[in-house]
């Protein structure tokens, strides 16, 4: 214990600032804190916060707010509720605490480093990477001065560091930090085994299963000799079974888990918990699904009773157990199973998005479509129609609501000041509930927890009420409700795309439409394709781009493959000549599905009117602008990537204005992305200078935006203080790089470095590049400190207030927006400016020839601006024109697709 003697060292360099110290209340401080801390190692955090209350009080009034004590009894306050899930409340007193220590001791002083650290490790929970790393190394820094390399603390803040760049995904740095732990300490002290066992971990992790097997021996030796803590031997035995298991060596693997699990039968940690899933995995990946079958229900039973109903660990019992009754092909009892925990993730989600970060949202999606995944593959292998209505409810769930109306929630509440105070009132109140609720159902304020929701349900009832469009956007959309929509000859295809499991991950990603249509007692699945057989169709093998889209499109051999393998198994299932609503899913967002050509020789939008959506969720929830339309146009084209002084001139906000709105930097920008140049495009002037009369002639004040004043700058400004313009035509290079999931080149990378090419969020992944970009693609830095880069990226874009823009033309080149792979399709951009406000989207699938583009497009703006017709029709009619003039030319016209 160092209580003691940091008292001692305080009274010594006279920094408790008081003349005369109380000793006694001293000691009775230091004592109610230790009781705290007895309370929080067995988890009683109501009573430690309550004896902790009672050490501040005390502090406060013997000793003064400025004393080093009370910081301490700050600094423990901010652990307890940081162990309770109250970050917000934590973070405040752990900055009290910061600041306490910093006057009272120093900034050199250990103390003011613990709490440092303190915070340090809370904003790496909260994947607030940005702010956890600098607090890392500044406490790591001053540990080392004060205490030397050989500390046992100064180790134990090194094992922090290394966790922190381990949990980025910098597996290179945490490597090199628990060797130089390792190499600090003796063998027998608590910050080797530690070491040793993360680094074991780590190596796992890379898959290097060889060169962990002997660190996990080790530390299951040290754990038997000198346990470091009561769970270190069966942890330390866990940890060495899952690297038997990943080594095939499952008859070493399970007796360490049955005997770890056995001394553990009391644990109050999760680890007993944690036990049975690994055990209950390790016998469902072997195949020995009777074994595996009372660990997972002992596993949900657990779970049920310590956490209750209403979280993910219950959802996740109950995918297991659901993904083992169809591995064992009793799909009457897996039914049940998948309805239920696929509702409960939906309600999860859906509460969510009022509090959480991108971060965290993103989690959000991966856990939910990892549970798509596992329900669509249920369905193909039992037919259920319960479980197909399901898929269709996530499916208007994950695409419409998920990755489109989240971030308008944000935006619309943020629409004026009253609506933004009581929007992130909400957000805090929604947290707190969170945090209640991840609470072990014998330690939650039941009270509490119905005070909050009743000022939670108050708040939302008031936005909806005072935003518009703010109830709207909140509505979940069930399948009967898009049927209700639906009108006689009409259709709802809502196209999915999976990894298929059967009894494991198969490794295949199929595709499916789930399709709706009036009178009918449930959607149907229809199996479809392997996205192998269409990657195949889509490579190019050489061909030129003109051949290639050409052939792909034509009414051949390669055509009629086309059709086969996306619509000939749907076309059964549909009357003749009926109106379809489509929503794309994977690789089919890099098609132009209407330019297909059918066996008769007609194309799938002459046959059948065929409306793109990002989901069926708007035949519902259609678009409702909440602001009048302006009767202007922005236009941005002949664009100057190169940096110039002209450019950086070209600003239209102060920089402390650019600071509240700017997105991800790209200073630390992978340098496998720089030396590229951007080049310039000199036909997009003469596009969008043709837009722009016929604009003109209609009553529509064209904004053009050429050179050095296409910025950043400019973009953003857009919505700012007036409302967005009508139209925005955009002529421009785009960029978008794979999930680096899916990408081996990947490994290693730091997650928190905000690559474009690594960043897990695919919105930052994807972009617009405009004036002096080229600067900042290749150095990481704008053209001058407070500038934007010239990097729009797809999030920066959703950031954005476009309620009032009726229509986004993206006219940019294939390599942003035509070679897309991955389950997000081109959602980066498209989803973008659907979360801005936009109401239509086209956009362009290949480079099309530049005069064939103008023609598209005087042609589209001549439709719907002289002859009114509305966006879709007037969309249909230019391709239909171009379709004829340039007939066997697709490359010509086929390249631009309309989302609505």
């Amino acid at each position: 214990m160092r209580n003691y003697l940091c008292l001692a060292l305080c009274l010594i360099t006279g920094l408790l600032n008081a003349q005369t110290v109380d000793s006694v209340a001293l000691r009775r401080v230091d004592s109610l804190i230790q009781v705290s801390r007895e309370f929080v190692n067995k988890r009683n955090y109501d009573k430690a916060l309550e004896t902790n209350t009672l050490a501040e009080k005390l502090a406060l009034e013997k000793l003064g707010q400025e004393s080093a004590v009370y910081g301490s009894c700050c600094s423990n306050h901010g652990r307890i509720l940081y162990l309770k899930r109250d970050y917000t409340g934590a973070e405040k007193w752990y900055l009290e605490s910061i600041a306490i220590r910093e006057k009272a001791l120093g900034r050199e002083h250990p103390d003011y480093a613990a709490s440092l650290q303190n915070l340090a490790r809370q904003y790496r929970v909260m994947g607030q990477y940005e702010k956890a790393e600098p607090l890392y190394l500044e406490s790591n820094s001053i540990r080392e001065k004060a205490l030397g390399k050989d500390h046992p603390d100064y180790a134990t803040s090194l094992n922090g560091l290394a966790g922190f760049y381990m949990s980025m995904g910098n597996f290179e740095k945490a490597e090199l930090l628990f060797l130089k732990v390792m190499a600090s300490q003796p063998k027998e002290h608590p910050s080797y085994a530690s070491s040793l066992q993360y680094l074991a971990v780590l190596y796992d992790n890379l898959g290097n299963y060889e060169k962990a097997e002997p660190l996990h021996l080790e530390a299951l030796a040290i754990s038997e000799k000198i346990p470091w803590d009561a769970s270190s031997k069966p942890l330390s035995m866990f940890n060495l079974a899952t690297n038997y298991f990943n080594l095939g060596q499952y008859e070493k693997a399970e007796p360490l888990h049955i005997e770890a699990l056995a001394m553990l039968k009391n644990d109050t940690r999760g680890y007993y918990l944690a036990g049975l899933n690994e055990l209950a995995t390790l016998y469902f990946e072997t195949g020995n699904y009777e074994k595996a079958e009372p660990f997972y229900i002992e596993e949900n039973s657990i779970i049920k009773k310590i956490s209750g109903v209403e979280g993910f660990p219950y959802a996740s019992s109950l995918r297991n157990l659901a993904n083992l009754y169809t591995a064992m092909g009793n799909y009457q009892k897996a039914d049940p199973l998948y309805l239920d925990s696929t509702l409960l993730i939906r309600h999860l989600a859906e509460k969510a998005v009022r509090h959480l970060s991108e971060r965290e949202l993103g989690n959000y999606l991966n856990q939910f479509s990892k549970s798509q995944d596992e329900a669509l593959s249920f369905v193909k292998l039992s037919a259920s129609k319960k479980a197909t209505a399901a898929c269709f409810d996530n499916s208007l769930f994950y695409k419409g609501f998920l990755l489109q109306t989240a971030g308008q929630i944000k935006r619309m509440s943020l629409s004026n000041p009253a609506a933004a105070e009581n929007f992130n009132l909400l957000k805090s109140y929604e947290r707190r509930l969170a945090n209640h609720y991840a609470q072990p159902i014998a330690d939650r304020d039941s009270a509490g927890i119905a005070t909050l929701e009743s000022k939670a349900d108050y708040l939302e009832k008031d936005l909806a009420r005072t935003v518009a469009g703010f109830g709207q956007a909140l509505q979940q959309v069930k399948w009967q409700e898009v049927q209700s929509a639906l009108k006689p000859n009409e259709a709802a295809v809502e196209f999915v795309s999976y990894r298929f499991y059967h009894k494991k991950q198969t490794g295949s990603t199929l595709y499916a439409a789930l399709v709706l249509l009036p009178g009918e007692d449930s959607p149907k699945f229809i199996p479809l394709f392997e996205e192998k057989q269409l990657t195949a169709l889509l490579k190019t093998e050489g061909n030129p781009q003109p051949a290639f889209y050409n052939d792909l499109y034509a009414n051949d051999k390669k055509g009629e493959q086309l059709y086969d393998l996306i619509w000939k198994p749907i076309a059964a299932a549909l009357p003749q000549e009926t109106t379809i609503y489509c929503s794309p899913s994977g690789l089919l967002h890099r098609l132009n599905l209407g330019a297909i050509s059918t066996p008769d020789g007609k194309t799938l939008a002459e046959k059948n009117r065929l409306s793109m959506l990002g989901s069926t969720r708007q035949l519902v929830i259609p678009f409702v602008s909440t602001t009048k339309q302006s009767a202007t146009a922005q236009l941005y084209g002949g664009i100057q990537y190169d940096g110039t002084p002209t450019i950086a001139a070209n600003t239209l906000a102060k920089p402390e204005d650019l600071a509240a709105r700017r997105g991800p930097d790209i200073t630390q920008n992978d340098s496998t992305l720089r030396g590229e140049n951007w080049s310039y495009l000199r036909w997009t002037e003469v596009e969008i200078s043709a837009a722009a009369n016929v604009m003109k002639n209609k009553g529509i004040t064209p904004i053009l935006k050429k050179g050095t004043e296409a910025t950043e700058e400019s973009f953003k400004a857009l919505g700012e203080g007036s409302p967005s313009p009508r139209i925005l035509h955009v002529a421009t290079h785009g960029f978008f790089f794979p999930d680096p999931k899916e990408s081996k080149s990947s490994e290693g990378q730091a997650i928190g470095e905000k690559t474009f090419k690594v960043s897990d969020n695919p919105m930052i992944r994807s972009g617009l590049v405009l004036a002096g970009g080229n600067h900042a693609w290749k150095t990481g830095k704008p053209l001058q400190p407070g500038l934007e880069d010239g990097i729009l990226t797809a999030y920066e874009i959703s950031q954005m207030n476009l309620a009032n823009t009726e229509l986004v033309v993206l006219s940019a080149c294939e390599t942003g927006l035509g070679d897309l792979v991955g389950n997000e399709g081109v959602y980066g951009l498209q989803r973008a400016f659907k979360i801005a406000g936009a109401r239509y989207l086209i956009m362009s699938l290949w480079q099309v020839p530049d005069f064939q583009t103008q023609v598209f497009m005087t042609a589209f703006y001549k439709h719907w601006l002289e002859r009114r017709m509305t966006v879709p029709e007037a969309f249909r009619a230019t391709q239909a024109e171009l379709r004829v003039k340039y007939s066997g030319e697709a490359f010509k016209w086929a390249g631009f697709v309309l989302v609505e």
